[in-house]
């Protein structure tokens, strides 16, 4: 989910209003490859966790164990309970109705799990299908980003905004709604280069590897991937915080979009061209 900024060679000093390449095809393929393949396995491990709506922490976790997460029911009221804290979710999660009107008794609706009925062998596939299409996407990007040093151009901040007064302003900035006009929207801000480094070499990494530990056939080939998540329930949990670490990202970068003005921004990732905001009068 990039928005790779690259300015096109061809254009010289380009200014506000000016219609300009801002993003490479790498790019955009990437970006709308991991988009739907995001959603698809975040609705489709929702239902995976649907077969054991609990999270623990250490290498065993059973319904008898104690668990920091549990997604259920108490009577007719759907409950969310971390750690201590119990909190009403009826008609949410827990406890809901499907399209028929027939009440469930699951942590997670259909409307938000991939397949909609309860089936567990069919989130499975889903699920893995897709894993494999994130990591070859993910690994393709990497390549074609190191050879057209679109990473080490773009992304990587410069010394000067890793500076607490310059990451405070860009915050303030950003509250603001006030976002970069004219060449400077060509830019990352130190913002967007850290959500998008954290995503790139934090979460997609770390959901890949905690995915692997839960797999049998992986512990039994690497058996040192338990030890490094310190047990297959920690590797779980780590896993479906990562997963929501995606639903934060997604839903901030969403919301951005909006702010800064759809039309523009979705233009730029469909075609590749954007056009330039005008600077302010003085």
């Amino acid at each position: 989910m990039s928005d790779a900024k690259v300015p096109d060679a061809a254009v010289s000093a380009p200014g506000g209003g000016d219609l300009v390449r801002r993003h490479r095809l790498s790019t955009l393929l990437w970006h709308w490859i991991n988009a739907f393949t995001i959603f698809v396995m975040l609705m489709s491990g929702l239902m995976i966790f649907n077969a054991h709506p609990r999270l623990y922490w250490g290498q065993y976790g059973a319904n008898s164990d104690h668990a920091w997460l549990l997604i259920g029911s108490a009577g007719e009221r759907g409950v969310l309970k971390i750690g201590d804290e119990i909190f009403d979710t009826t008609g949410v999660l827990g406890v809901w109705e499907d399209p028929e009107g027939v009440v469930k008794r699951r942590a997670f609706p259909w409307w938000a799990t991939i397949p909609s009925n309860y089936s567990l062998a069919d989130a499975r596939l889903w699920h893995f299908f897709f894993a494999w299409v994130l990591v070859i996407a993910g690994l393709a990007y990497w390549l074609v980003s190191a050879i057209n040093r679109h990473i080490q151009r773009d992304l990587i901040p410069r010394r000067a905004e890793l500076s607490p007064r310059h990451i405070w302003r860009d915050i303030a900035d950003h509250a603001r709604l006030r976002f970069p006009r004219g060449a400077a929207a060509l830019r990352y801000n130190i913002l967007q280069k850290l959500a998008y480094l954290s995503v790139i070499f934090g979460l997609i990494p770390l959901i890949v590897l905690t995915g692997l530990t839960m797999s049998p056939g992986v512990n039994a080939a690497w058996p040192w991937l338990v030890d490094l998540f310190g047990g297959r329930q920690s590797a779980r949990s780590i896993h479906f915080l990562c997963a929501f670490g995606f639903v934060l990202f997604i839903t901030v970068h969403l919301l951005m979009v909006l702010l800064a003005g759809p039309f523009n921004e979705i233009r730029s990732m469909i075609t590749g061209w954007y056009r330039l905001p005008r600077e302010r009068k003085p």
